[in-house]
C-alpha cells in the first residue's frame, strides 16, 4: 500500500519543489489552519449562509489535506442525501453516482457516522459494485476518504475527499478533516436547535435553491468568458471571498444583473 505524504511534508515539498508557482504567494499551512477554524467558528456567533459554510469547508479541506477535490452531501428531513457542495464538476458527478447507486464511501460514512477510507478504489468493487461500475468508464479519482458531518452518533451528512493517486490518508490528516467537519456540523445544528423543526427543511431547501442559482451563475460566467465550468466557479469564489460576501448572493446578482462582467474583469486584473 502506498503511504501518502502528510500535508505538512507535502507543504514543505511544495515550497522547495516543482509544484511551486513563480510569482504566486505560498500560503503557510498554519495560517490556513487558523483561518479555517476561525472562519468556521464565526458561524457560531454570526448569521451565516449554509451553502457558503459548506463551500468553505470543502475548500479548506482540499487545501489543508492535500486532496485533489472534495464534495459534501447533506441529508434532507427524510434522511435522503443531497449534493450541496463540490469543488468541481467531476466531483459533483461522482457524488451523484453514489446517490444513484445508493452506495459508496460518502453514503457509507453517513449511514455509519464513521470515517471511511479507500486507499485504492480499484479494490472496492466487492464492497460497492454498482458505484465502482459507474466509475469504470470515467477517468476518475483513484482513492477517496470520507468523514461524517456528525454530533456524537448522529450524522447529518458526509464530506468526501478525492485523490488522483492511490494511497492511504495519514491518520493525523483524517483527524483534522473530521475536526473541521465537526465544527461545521455544530454550526448547522446550533442554528437548527434555535429554530427547531422549521429550520431542517428550510435550511436544506435554501441550500438546494442556492446550488441551482450558483450553477446558473457558473454558466453565465463560463459563457461570457469562454471558460470551463470549473474555471468559472473558481472566478466566482475568488470574487466573493475577496469581498467577504456570500457566494449565493453574488451568484444571484450574476444571474439577475450584469455582475458577470465585473467578475471577469476582477479575474483579469488579478492576472488570472
Amino acid at each position: 500500500m502506498v503511504a501518502r505524504l502528510s500535508t505538512g511534508d507535502r507543504a514543505e515539498a511544495t515550497l522547495c519543489g516543482e509544484d511551486a508557482v513563480v510569482g504566486e504567494p505560498v500560503r503557510d499551512r498554519e495560517q490556513v489552519l487558523i483561518e479555517a477554524f476561525v472562519g468556521l467558528a464565526d458561524t457560531l456567533v454570526d448569521d451565516y449562509d449554509v451553502i457558503d459554510l459548506l463551500d468553505r469547508l470543502v475548500g479548506y479541506c482540499v487545501e489543508l489535506l492535500a486532496a485533489d477535490a472534495g464534495g459534501i452531501m447533506l441529508a434532507d428531513p427524510r434522511g435522503i442525501l443531497r449534493v450541496v457542495a463540490s469543488s468541481n464538476e467531476q466531483t459533483e458527478w461522482i457524488e451523484l453516482m453514489q446517490l444513484q447507486a445508493d452506495q459508496g464511501p460518502c453514503v457509507e460514512s453517513f449511514r455509519t457516522a464513521a470515517p471511511v477510507s479507500v486507499p485504492d478504489l480499484g479494490d472496492a468493487a466487492p464492497r460497492w459494485p454498482r458505484f465502482v461500475a459507474a466509475l469504470a468508464d470515467r477517468d476518475a479519482y483513484r482513492s477517496v476518504h470520507a468523514v461524517p458531518l456528525r454530533l456524537r452518533r448522529d450524522a447529518i451528512g458526509a464530506l468526501n475527499l478525492f485523490h488522483h493517486e492511490p494511497g492511504a490518508l495519514p491518520a493525523a490528516d483524517l483527524a483534522l478533516g473530521q475536526a473541521l467537519a465537526d465544527v461545521a456540523t455544530i454550526s448547522i445544528l446550533q442554528e437548527r436547535a434555535i429554530r427547531r423543526g422549521e429550520v431542517l427543511s428550510e435550511q436544506l431547501q435554501t441550500a438546494l435553491i442556492s446550488r441551482v442559482i450558483i450553477e446558473q451563475a457558473k454558466g453565465v460566467v463560463a459563457e461570457r468568458g469562454n471558460l470551463t465550468m470549473d474555471v468559472a466557479f473558481e472566478r466566482l469564489r475568488q470574487y466573493t471571498r475577496r469581498r467577504n460576501l456570500r457566494l449565493s448572493e453574488i451568484s444571484r446578482q450574476v444571474v439577475e444583473t450584469g455582475l458577470a462582467t465585473d467578475v471577469l474583469a476582477h479575474a483579469a486584473g488579478q492576472g488570472r
